[in-house]
């Protein structure tokens, strides 16, 4: 399968990630660039009630006139859960099932939103596709299994599921992905696997599980090797997070898998939608670095690193 960035895809969600009044305002030709935005105090708190007055918006440093705003969790929500079924999630594999579960039942609303559920290890399928059904969800997560030869298309899985199934949808879209952060065989880099979940204005909660952390690599070996090697997992799955505007959370005692789909469920409930025409043509197509920031210098945003032109 190919798996280079093509150019004609189209630029970011609009009216369907837009409240219903201003949805009817936008003719064929109107490009909107739309952001999902959380906002936290310092306390780590979500913040709400704020205005589009409350933001300052730029690209690639040249300043911004917000056209369109919204904080409600009414918007459609379309979820890709991808869940890492390689070797290596194995003594995790059944917890995760099970609070994965959990959390479609409580965030899913049957009459608007949709999810699908992905595998991948050695190879990238989709063991259920769009639906509004949590029982076929809850079929599809039952289904999963890990494979005896080791390998995991990580990469590969973020691609596929944006090109194949995220980039014709609009509204609110986020991945969660289930993994220890390990890609072994990807013809996918991490850049270009970053690239499509951008293209197809999807952002990414990654869940680490670092049940090899701390474990000793077999045959010895170099320790400074092996720390480097662990260490790989939480930078690999904190990029992906950072770079499309989702949240990065990784599974402890402390912090086991319910309280992470809790705090998941809070931001997708309360989420800035932010939307502006940019003051400048498509222009050369390359990447343009968004920074959306408040008045209010207590308050930290997360939000997508920037887009892609049509």
């Amino acid at each position: 399968m190919d798996m280079r960035p093509t150019r004609a895809i189209g630029l970011l969600a609009i009216a369907g990630a837009l409240c219903a009044q201003d949805a009817a305002t936008f003719s064929a030709d109107v490009k909107v660039v739309n952001l999902l935005a959380t906002v936290r105090d310092r306390d780590g708190k979500v913040v709400k009630g704020l205005t589009k007055d409350d933001f300052i918006i730029t690209e690639d440093g040249r300043p911004q006139s917000i056209r369109y705003f919204t904080q409600e969790s009414d918007l459609p929500l379309t979820v890709g859960l991808l869940v890492d079924t390689s070797r290596s999630m194995q003594t995790v594999f059944e917890p995760e099932r099970v609070a994965t579960v959990k959390f479609l039942d409580q965030v899913l609303r049957e009459d608007r939103d949709l999810a699908f559920v992905m595998h991948f290890d050695i190879g990238v399928g989709v063991l259920q596709g769009f639906t509004s059904s949590k029982e076929e969800l809850a079929a599809a997560l039952a289904k999963l299994k890990i494979p005896k030869i080791p390998s995991t298309l990580l990469y590969d899985a973020i691609a596929k599921a944006s090109t194949d199934l995220m980039k014709t949808q609009s509204g609110r879209k986020a991945f969660i992905l289930l993994s220890d952060g390990m890609d072994v065989r990807s013809k996918t880099s991490i850049g270009t696997a970053i690239e499509y979940a951008q293209r197809a204005d999807t952002i990414i909660y990654t869940v680490l599980f670092s049940h090899r952390m701390g474990r000793p690599g077999r045959g010895g070996g170099n320790k400074a090797a092996r720390n480097r090697q662990q260490q790989k997992g939480p930078r690999v799955m904190q990029r992906l997070a950072r770079e499309t505007g989702g949240g990065y959370f990784a599974v402890s005692e402390e912090n086991p898998i319910d309280k992470i789909y809790a705090q998941i469920e809070e931001e997708l409930r309360n989420q800035y939608s932010i939307g502006y025409t940019p003051d400048r043509p498509d222009g050369d197509k390359q990447f343009r670095k968004i920074t959306l920031t408040t008045k209010r210098q207590d308050l930290v945003i997360r939000t997508r690193e920037g887009y892609y032109p049509k």
